[in-house]
């Protein structure tokens, strides 16, 4: 029952994350949101359509395509329950309830760095996303794209063999374009795609921004490759900066149209990079630490035994925070906090992040 609910969940018109998650605090289970009264329903904001979907029973919401995603062996779900779900994505502002999924699922917990850029890239644009992506792919990191023609395919081209995770703005069982039905195939055999929409749901402009902030909040930073003003891939880039997540750009040619979106981003506090090493080094400390003490890592309900750590531990978040930000919420000064900070990173709990700022590690389920 439960998975057959949380499809109806998303089935919804226009219910979207906000209203789903105030729905499961109210509920507690989403088989529970399902055949209530319409009174249990007030205040939650919801249209008379709404309501009426959630007094029926889930399969009576459910349509044949999810029926179908549901009966195939080669589909998942990633609920907001779960343990896997992605942490990062988890502390976006409007992280989706539910992820459609084929392929990989270990990926979902994978250090990810995404790699954006044209739809109509130069030659060059190409092969620089490409050996990118086949450089940071072989140093450890999988790649997230958007599965657009261009530098989307290029990414996920070079990633192949290492691990990369499409995220699309169509439903996961509808590939768009159709002329990356045969990239497709080959990411879901090594790597992930991924939606946060229904099956069967075809493309639509405005669902295509919408993804960006997904392919920005489960990645540790954004690469910008070969971009015109007003591109879709600078959307993603500001959301990347909005969730305090790193923004690389490779700069081009003064010339050239596609170099004034990376331009523009390095104008507004991008790192500039020319290689793979580049944007390692920028990751640094938060993604060394990732990889080398993932088997260190927290389990979901850890708590440290110690009443200083756990105060500390309490106010962190998995996105960075500065000092002053964690000192405030626990109540220590700055000297105090240092010391515990430095004991928890030593131990493997936190991790130290790029200016100067440090998170939590993801849980290892």
């Amino acid at each position: 029952m439960t998975d057959r609910a949380w499809l109806a969940l998303g089935r919804i018109a226009g219910l979207g994350p906000i209203r789903q998650r105030a729905l499961l605090e109210r509920f507690g289970a989403v088989d529970r949101c399902f055949q209530t009264g319409a009174g249990a329903l007030q205040g939650l904001g919801l249209q008379a359509a709404q309501i009426a979907a959630l007094q029926k029973a889930p399969e009576d919401v459910l349509t044949p395509a999810d029926r179908r995603w549901l009966e195939s062996p080669d589909t998942d779900l990633c609920r907001w329950t779960d343990s896997d779900y992605p942490p990062l994505l988890r502390h976006i502002s409007d992280p989706p309830l539910l992820l459609y999924l084929r392929g990989q699922r270990a990926c979902l917990n994978q250090a990810m760095l995404a790699i954006v850029g044209s739809r109509s890239p130069t030659a060059s644009g190409v092969a620089t996303a490409e050996a990118f992506a086949r450089n940071l792919g072989e140093a450890g990191l999988i790649i997230s794209s958007g599965l657009a023609l261009g530098i989307d395919a290029a990414a996920h081209r070079g990633a192949l063999n290492s691990g990369t995770v499409a995220v699309l703005g169509t439903g996961a069982d509808l590939i768009y374009p159709r002329s990356h039905l045969q990239l497709a195939r080959q990411i879901a055999g090594q790597g992930l795609i991924l939606s946060e929409q229904p099956p069967d749901t075809g493309p639509r402009s405005g669902l295509f921004p919408r993804r960006n902030r997904i392919i920005s909040g489960l990645s540790l930073g954004v690469l910008v490759v070969e971009a015109a003003e007003g591109s879709g891939s600078l959307i993603t880039a500001r959301l990347a900066m909005d969730q305090g997540r790193e923004v690389f750009a490779i700069p081009g040619s003064i010339h050239s149209p596609l170099s004034r979106g990376p331009h523009r981003l390095i104008r507004d506090g991008a790192k500039l990079v020319e290689s793979a090493e580049d944007v390692l080094s920028e990751l640094g400390p938060l993604y060394a630490v990732l990889r080398n003490a993932q088997a260190m890592a927290p389990a979901a309900d850890w708590q440290p035994e110690d009443p200083a750590q756990a105060r500390v531990w309490a106010a962190m978040d998995f996105d960075p925070l500065a000092p002053e930000q964690i000192a405030n919420r626990c109540g220590l000064t700055l000297t105090e906090l240092s010391a515990i900070l430095l004991d928890m990173e030593l131990q493997g709990y936190l991790a130290a992040c790029p200016g100067g700022r440090f998170c939590r590690l993801p849980p290892v389920s």
